[in-house]
């Protein structure tokens, strides 16, 4: 559940967060000032299916980056993954982003094993409220292990934003990973008075349901997250946003 809350903001420019590079790394030319974010859930209440996540985003004359951490699993099987992403803005409606990434698993009476694997996207604002994004997770290497038996997935996503008001955001995304059925997200964000916020959202390839409530009080934001897919049923899931400047009264306004 954590690409699909933590990434609805990714096809904006008003709506995104720390996080946003990480889902789609063009995403980082637009960051203006520092800001970090940790994100836990427990799928389905079960500890062994653990996922905690980090990131860090830094604005620079030469464009954004980005470091991101994943956790998932738990003592006798876990995967991990570190990543460093880059974002450029090529233009007013052109931004790209790539990024690198350092992956490990560990199987109780197997051992670890690691490899490294890429991810890219883009950015097209068509205009200041309508973008679009494309996004490729492992088009070529990332496997596991000295005969390479064991692949990352490749992932491709397209998808759409709509900021039909600096309080209003909706977006939907089509995903289709390596030998598995396309998956669609939609998903919507409301902001009530910059102060409190509500997301909610669907998975549609495994029926997933989210739904978020966030205050932000000055530089710090945390969002409480509940997801529900059936027959498994609960997951709940804690976001914690932090930002290195607090915001005039003005942008507020």
């Amino acid at each position: 559940m954590s690409a699909s809350y933590t990434g609805i903001g990714v096809y904006s420019k008003n709506f995104t967060n720390a996080f946003s590079g990480s889902i789609n790394q063009a995403s980082l030319a637009q960051i203006k000032e520092a800001g970090a974010g940790v994100y836990g859930e427990r799928r389905f209440l079960l500890k062994e299916l653990s996922h905690y996540a980090a990131v860090i985003s830094l604005p620079s004359k030469l464009g954004g980056f980005g470091i991101a951490l994943h956790y998932f699993g738990g003592e006798q099987f876990n995967s991990s993954q570190i990543g460093l992403g880059y974002g450029k803005k090529l233009s007013d409606k052109i931004d790209i982003g790539l990024q690198f990434n350092y992956n490990s698993i560990h199987v109780a009476g197997y051992g670890n094993s690691s490899t490294i694997n890429f991810e890219a996207g883009t950015l097209l604002h068509v205009t200041d409220k309508m973008h679009i994004g494309i996004h490729v997770y492992n088009p070529v290497g990332g496997r596991f292990g000295k005969g390479g038996n064991e692949k990352l997935a490749s992932i491709y996503t397209m998808g759409i934003g709509y900021e039909a008001s600096d309080k209003f955001f909706i977006s939907t995304a089509i995903s289709k990973e390596e030998d598995q059925p396309a998956n669609m997200l939609a998903a919507m964000e409301y902001n009530f008075e910059k102060r409190f916020f509500a997301r909610l959202g669907i998975a549609t390839a495994t029926g997933n349901y989210f739904f978020g409530l966030g205050v932000q009080w000055k530089t710090f934001r945390l969002d409480a997250v509940s997801g529900w897919q059936a027959p498994l049923g609960f997951t709940p899931a804690l976001q914690m946003l932090f930002r290195l400047h607090e915001p005039n009264q003005k942008q507020e306004e």
